[in-house]
Protein backbone atom coordinates (compact mmCIF):
# COMPACT_ATOMS: atom_id res chain seq x y z
CA UNK A 1 0.00 0.00 0.00
CA UNK A 2 1.59 3.52 -0.56
CA UNK A 3 2.02 5.29 2.36
CA UNK A 4 1.58 8.82 0.80
CA UNK A 5 -1.94 7.38 -0.56
CA UNK A 6 -5.15 9.62 0.38
CA UNK A 7 -8.59 7.84 1.24
CA UNK A 8 -11.33 9.61 0.53
CA UNK A 9 -14.96 9.45 1.51
CA UNK A 10 -17.74 10.15 -0.55
CA UNK A 11 -20.83 12.15 1.46
CA UNK A 12 -22.69 13.21 -1.24
CA UNK A 13 -23.21 13.53 -5.22
CA UNK A 14 -25.01 16.27 -6.52
CA UNK A 15 -27.13 15.35 -10.15
CA UNK A 16 -30.15 16.64 -11.59
CA UNK A 17 -32.83 14.58 -11.52
CA UNK A 18 -33.33 13.98 -15.41
CA UNK A 19 -30.04 13.04 -16.06
CA UNK A 20 -30.05 10.56 -13.15
CA UNK A 21 -33.45 9.14 -15.11
CA UNK A 22 -31.12 9.08 -18.29
CA UNK A 23 -28.24 7.17 -16.37
CA UNK A 24 -30.82 4.94 -14.98
CA UNK A 25 -32.42 4.00 -18.29
CA UNK A 26 -28.89 3.55 -20.22
CA UNK A 27 -28.19 1.30 -17.23
CA UNK A 28 -30.98 -0.79 -17.44
CA UNK A 29 -30.49 -0.81 -21.06
CA UNK A 30 -27.12 -2.42 -20.81
CA UNK A 31 -27.98 -5.03 -18.25
CA UNK A 32 -30.55 -6.71 -20.82
CA UNK A 33 -27.50 -7.93 -23.23
CA UNK A 34 -25.18 -9.15 -19.93
CA UNK A 35 -28.43 -11.01 -18.78
CA UNK A 36 -28.67 -12.87 -22.20
CA UNK A 37 -24.43 -13.58 -21.67
CA UNK A 38 -25.15 -14.93 -18.37
CA UNK A 39 -28.35 -16.96 -19.12
CA UNK A 40 -26.46 -18.81 -21.97
CA UNK A 41 -23.51 -19.16 -19.71
CA UNK A 42 -25.73 -20.66 -17.01
CA UNK A 43 -27.56 -22.90 -20.00
CA UNK A 44 -24.40 -24.32 -21.14
CA UNK A 45 -23.70 -25.54 -17.42
CA UNK A 46 -26.51 -27.21 -17.05
CA UNK A 47 -26.98 -28.74 -20.24
CA UNK A 48 -23.35 -29.98 -19.65
CA UNK A 49 -23.90 -31.22 -15.99
CA UNK A 50 -27.68 -32.75 -16.33
CA UNK A 51 -26.50 -34.45 -19.30
CA UNK A 52 -23.38 -35.90 -17.00
CA UNK A 53 -26.32 -36.76 -14.39
CA UNK A 54 -28.03 -38.53 -16.60
CA UNK A 55 -25.44 -40.49 -17.40
CA UNK A 56 -23.61 -41.58 -14.09
CA UNK A 57 -27.29 -41.82 -12.85
CA UNK A 58 -29.29 -43.58 -15.20
CA UNK A 59 -26.41 -45.05 -17.46
CA UNK A 60 -26.07 -44.65 -21.21
CA UNK A 61 -27.59 -46.71 -24.16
Amino acid sequence: MDPNAEHVIVTDVKMPFWSMVVFMVKWAIASIPAFFILAMIWLVAAALFGGLGHMMFIGSY
